[in-house]
């Protein structure tokens, strides 16, 4: 069921099919130039989309905000997670870029915007509907030589989050996944 307020669409779903799902879902179904994703818990406040806009004037296709500072100067859990979510982020991220995302040393943080031509590209060949379609969409973006810019976060943890332990260890299946799409070129270039 789908209903419109003005320039916004609401697509209601009755059973939960995951994070990376309905972000591709929304991500297809927006008619925007720039089209941009945020978590539902406001950990990255939308005021940081005011820094995306001067990299896509210029060139970039893709704009991600960052966590971690070896990205983007700047770069900040102003009110970090647990110590273990971050030690294992570390270790999974670490793996992240061996197997499928070189590079970018925070894949998960949850603002991402997309020129709408690299938005369609990217999203109508993603696969994985939980926690890890973040990973596959950077290496999709990677795979199409599309310009990845990177923002600088101030992002504040939220406790209700729905993250859980063996999350982790899905997501780190979905890495090993887009690894072996990419080796077998399951993705159209």
């Amino acid at each position: 069921m789908a209903n419109e307020i003005s320039h916004l669409k609401i697509i209601d779903r009755s059973h939960n099919r995951g994070k990376g799902f309905s972000v591709t879902e929304g991500m297809l179904a927006a008619r925007g130039q720039i089209r941009l994703f945020t978590d539902a818990d406001n950990s990255t406040d939308i005021a940081h989309f005011d820094q995306m806009r001067p990299l896509f004037d210029q060139g970039c296709d893709v704009v991600i905000a960052s966590r971690n500072a070896a990205d983007v100067a700047g770069a900040a859990q102003v009110v970090s997670q647990a110590w273990h979510k971050r030690a294992i982020g570390k270790v999974g991220n670490r793996i992240v870029q061996l197997a499928a995302v070189p590079g970018i040393w925070d894949t998960q943080c949850g603002f991402k915007a997309f020129r709408a031509e690299a938005a369609e590209k990217i999203f109508s060949q993603t696969t994985i509907d939980r926690w890890g379609f973040d990973i596959e969409v950077l290496a999709l973006a990677q795979r199409l030589n599309y310009k990845i810019g990177i923002i600088p976060a101030r992002w504040l943890n939220d406790d209700r989050s729905h993250v859980k332990m063996s999350d982790y260890l899905h997501v780190l299946g979905d890495t090993f996944t887009v690894r072996r799409n990419l080796l077998a070129g399951k993705y159209k270039v």
